[in-house]
């Protein structure tokens, strides 16, 4: 991938030193090191446990890559050739919509479609384009594979993305699924999403604060209009819950955007019920 530093965003830590078994990358727990901050005795003996737990793991069900299930060092890592076709999406890019541009024309750059159709949120930051290959293969394994051990790795990467929206942000209100759709799946993958950004920033997360209230037909091969009309009025903010919204900068958490629809949907209810702002920030979004 190229490198954002000759770009001068090298302090959103999406640097060429990370590598496929890189630990920013794969998430090892690691033992203390000399010139570490003392540490209490039960935190000690918790990443001792932890690291020796991981080794035993990783002799056992040898570590694969995350998208490929190809062998690699690490748990939770990618392998070299995923990494390098993860279609990262990197400055240029929208503002307000975080649409990659062709061509580098100075900070600050809107889309015509942002312009045209501005969204109701304020800024949208994704990961990489929605497409074949190893970010379509991710969404599907978290979302439809039952394996919110994916969130770690993909969370890590959301939080990359997000630097620019994490620091002034009060909430994470993950988009939230509707309770016969949450039995089929077991689980929200956009609230394990948020559970690792969450841990990562320090921003807490709330995935009940919003709440889908009528079940949503699945927006794949409907129209933008269609999609927009689908969501209308599924999600909503109970009255008790609107002072954890009043007045508080939110990011809206979900792991795939593709006409903007349900992120529109939602942030609209959010706006209503107080928020200050709503910002997005996704895993993948269709370009």
């Amino acid at each position: 991938m190229a490198s954002l530093a000759a770009a001068g965003y090298a302090s959103r830590m999406w640097t060429p030193e990370i590598t496929p078994t890189d630990p920013e990358n794969s998430l090892p727990a690691r033992l203390p090191e000399v010139g570490d901050k003392p540490r209490d005795g039960f935190a000690l003996l918790h990443a001792i446990l932890q690291n020796a737990a991981q080794q035993v793991l990783d002799i056992v069900y040898p570590p694969s890559c995350v998208a490929c299930l190809a062998a690699v060092q690490q748990s939770a890592a990618l392998c070299t050739t995923c990494w390098s076709t993860m279609p990262f999406i990197e400055r240029p890019f929208c503002e307000r919509l975080g649409t990659p541009f062709t061509h580098d024309l100075g900070p600050g750059l809107v889309s015509p479609e942002a312009i045209a159709n501005p969204p109701v949120y304020g800024r949208a930051r994704a990961v990489a384009r929605f497409e074949d290959g190893p970010a379509r293969q991710l969404v599907h394994r978290l979302k439809y594979g039952d394996r919110a051990e994916l969130a770690a790795p993909m969370g890590r990467w959301m939080t990359r993305a997000a630097a620019e929206l994490l620091p002034d942000a009060d909430l994470l209100v993950p988009v939230p699924l509707h309770r016969r759709r949450l039995f089929q799946r077991r689980f929200n993958q956009a609230a394990v999403l948020a559970q690792t950004i969450s841990r990562l920033s320090g921003v807490p997360s709330d995935p009940l604060v919003l709440r889908r209230v009528r079940p949503t037909s699945p927006q794949v091969g409907l129209t933008r209009a269609q999609r927009a009309d689908n969501v209308q009025g599924a999600f909503r903010v109970s009255p008790e819950d609107r002072p954890k919204i009043d007045g508080r900068k939110v990011v809206l958490v979900d792991d795939v955007m593709t006409s903007g629809a349900t992120a529109n949907a939602a942030s609209r209810v959010l706006l209503r019920a107080g928020a200050a702002s709503v910002d997005v920030v996704v895993f993948a979004r269709v370009v």
